[in-house]
């Protein structure tokens, strides 16, 4: 795969980007230093682009009892779980980056069971890598393990949706051989 490619698909970004995708872009840069490279791999589809970013921004940025770093987190567990090298770096740089810990990132990345994390956020990853290995496994006494953790319902819907969400992410980019930009390893480190 050419280092420029995004993925080992030859799906070249449109030429010119659209107005909107291209302010999106510059954002990215002047934010992150960088435009990920999952952004950069739909670019070759408008339709696609904003239906991934609204989906994403809607899960992993609106307002949700789940704080920013526990979706980053569940992000991780479900990456690992299905060994999606891009999730696992770019989703890796950002727990080390919303915690502060790079061993966190790195527990999460290997083995969330080792992960110093409360309680109650071992039952959210609990639940979202059941979700990702055996989602048809999940019960009522799954769900009600989340309430007596201190989960409402809307944050149930919440960490099954961030879970649900990158196990189709993760087989996009194992699909489509997706590399993480290498800007991510050193992050927060």
């Amino acid at each position: 795969m050419a280092d420029d490619m995004p993925t080992a698909l030859d799906l070249p970004m449109m030429d010119p980007l659209p107005e909107d995708t291209k302010k999106y872009f510059d954002i990215c840069q002047e934010k992150l230093g960088m435009v990920p490279n999952v952004l950069r791999a739909y670019a070759f589809d408008a339709e696609k682009l904003n239906s991934f970013t609204a989906m994403y921004n809607d899960l992993m940025l609106r307002d949700s009892n789940l704080s920013k770093l526990e979706r980053e987190m569940i992000a991780v567990a479900v990456s690992s779980v299905n060994k999606c090298f891009y999730c696992l770096v770019a989703h890796g740089a950002a727990v080390r980056q919303l915690s502060g810990d790079p061993a966190l990132g790195e527990a999460l990345v290997m083995n969330y069971k080792v992960a110093n994390v409360s309680a109650k956020q071992m039952a959210m990853l609990d639940f979202a890598v059941q979700l990702t290995r055996e989602s048809a496994s999940v019960v009522e006494a799954d769900r009600q393990k989340l309430r007596e953790a201190g989960f409402s319902d809307r944050d149930i819907w919440d960490i099954a949706s961030v879970a649900a969400f990158f196990n189709m992410t993760n087989r996009v980019a194992s699909g489509t051989d997706m590399r993480p930009n290498a800007e991510y390893h050193a992050q927060a480190r």
